[in-house]
């Protein structure tokens, strides 16, 4: 349709900014910096949990508990955890389990820091969409169950299919494709506005805080992400901008990203497959410079809250079989080590 031809930056400043009554003032960024983060002061290392759902590897995923043995085995500071079974599905965590998790946590020095959503809000079927609200409303309560601060939301999640072997973006991502070939650019980032404001008040209610992700699809830059927050105008909308879906990862493209964005920011992930080198290191310049660059950017802007690690890819096929659950603990350890030396440069 040669709607879905409009480039976003010109929905965003024209179409959607003359939308009446819709549109607030944009926030004062110098009264958008995020709380502080509980526990150790400056920027801390996270582990996502998608990373041990069972998803990507073969076999089942771990439960919770031991995720924050492996969490504390590796040196991370906290965990987040995945909004979708078998580890932080909503129906499956009322309060007083939520609470009991939070002490085993507590108990080994772990925080609970966020609940990861798996959201569309894009949808042009009401009932599809009102589902993906109500889930968010529980995903939020359950965070706030946790003690955890933040819930990541995406604009539209597309969704992954599960196999036996490997695990798919394929399917879900087709169906998508096709919804949405029916409707238009606009109408989807204003189903996503309304669906994001709804439920940052619902935030408010519980003392959490959204934080929305720099993922595709619907976004085509971070900017996008600023855009949004700066049309809901809610203190309980903020940013998940992550370097790996940055478009340009140029040392000037970081700096304008964490100029941008880094006053509201409160969550961050990184990913990757490690191995570790000769000498002993983990990682190489290459890929560690532009995360220096990243984090100093956050830096910069205040930030002080998590890096989560996140293994949330097809992995590698050994064999004719996918990789099992050592090739996500080897990797965890090793991302863990690798963050730990990019906190270290950026300091430095």
């Amino acid at each position: 349709m040669s709607s879905k031809g409009i480039n976003r930056r010109q929905f965003v400043g024209t179409a959607a900014l003359a939308t009446a009554g819709l549109v607030a003032a944009e926030p004062n960024p110098a009264q958008a910096q995020p709380k502080p983060q509980a526990g150790k002061p400056g920027i801390k290392v996270g582990l996502y949990s998608i990373t041990f759902l069972g998803v990507w590897y073969q076999g089942k995923g771990l439960p919770l508990e031991q995720m924050i043995q492996k969490a504390k085995e590796y040196g991370y500071d906290g965990i987040e955890i995945d909004g979708k079974r078998p580890h932080g599905n909503p129906n499956d965590w009322p309060t007083k389990r939520c609470k009991q998790l939070r002490s085993i946590a507590d108990s080994e020095g772990i925080e609970i820091y966020a609940v990861a959503g798996n959201n569309d809000f894009s949808s042009p079927i009401c009932e599809h969409r009102e589902t993906q609200i109500v889930y968010m409303r529980e995903l939020i309560r359950m965070a706030s169950d946790f003690g955890a601060r933040a819930v990541r939301v995406f604009f539209a999640w597309p969704g992954v299919t599960k196999h036996p072997q490997i695990a798919s973006y394929t399917v879900a991502r087709n169906i998508w494709d096709h919804t949405h070939s029916l409707t238009t650019s606009t109408d989807d980032w204003s189903r996503c506005r309304d669906a994001l404001a709804e439920c940052a008040r619902y935030a408010g209610d519980y003392g959490v805080t959204l934080a929305l992700q720099n993922h595709a699809p619907i976004v085509t830059s971070y900017r996008d992400v600023l855009h949004m927050i700066q049309q809901v105008n809610s203190p309980h909308l903020k940013a998940c901008l992550d370097l790996p879906l940055l478009s340009d990862k140029s040392p000037e493209g970081i700096r304008a990203a964490t100029n941008d964005l880094g006053p509201f920011q409160v969550l961050s992930h990184f990913g990757g497959e490690f191995d570790r080198n000769a000498d002993g290191s983990v990682g190489d310049d290459k890929t560690r410079e532009p995360f220096v660059n990243f984090v100093h950017g956050l830096r910069q802007a205040g930030y002080s809250g998590y890096m989560g690690y996140e293994l949330c890819h097809p992995l590698p096929v050994v064999n004719g079989q996918t990789v099992g659950v050592e090739f996500a603990e080897k990797n965890a350890q090793l991302a863990a080590e690798f963050m730990r030396s990019v906190l270290k440069a950026a300091q430095s």
